[in-house]
């Protein structure tokens, strides 16, 4: 994966206002609260640009953290092995692969999606998604729901 992610724990007292709005905008929208983005980010107090900017990149670290499905979406390159690697590193980690969704390779690339439960993980699925990032061929890695 080009371009390796740092991760860190921020206390929410010292973390920018616009970080805690995005999160409230997602939670109002996840739950049902809100009918649509624009109403959840009319709620949450924080623009649409900035809500798309930062959504899949700022989440509430919490003590449930474990024992939850997460779905993590994937461009791999069309190399033989690869998803298996991947998957390897998931089962490693402890996690329990629920669903595997793949496309057809375009240009080269694959769209993979994996559903996991994370409920018997060793690692945090950061660990976990640090050490898929590292292997050769996976181009795009993140994280698109988590219960």
């Amino acid at each position: 994966m080009s371009g390796n992610s740092d991760y860190y724990i921020v206390d929410k007292k010292v973390m920018p206002e616009v970080f805690i709005k995005v999160v409230e905008a997602k939670e109002l929208f996840d739950k049902g609260i809100a009918a649509s983005v624009q109403e959840a980010v009319d709620k949450a107090g924080v623009s649409r640009s900035a809500y798309y900017k930062y959504k899949d990149y700022v989440s509430v670290l919490g003590s449930d953290a474990r024992g939850k499905i997460v779905i993590l979406a994937f461009n791999l390159e069309d190399k033989a092995g690869l998803l298996s690697l991947v998957l390897n590193i998931i089962a490693d980690h402890g996690a329990n692969v629920l669903t595997i969704n793949q496309t057809i390779p375009i240009n080269n690339v694959a769209n993979v999606t994996i559903t996991a439960d994370t409920a018997n993980m060793t690692l945090g699925v950061r660990e976990m998604l640090d050490n898929i990032s590292k292997i050769h061929g996976v181009l795009t890695l993140k994280i698109i729901a988590r219960e």
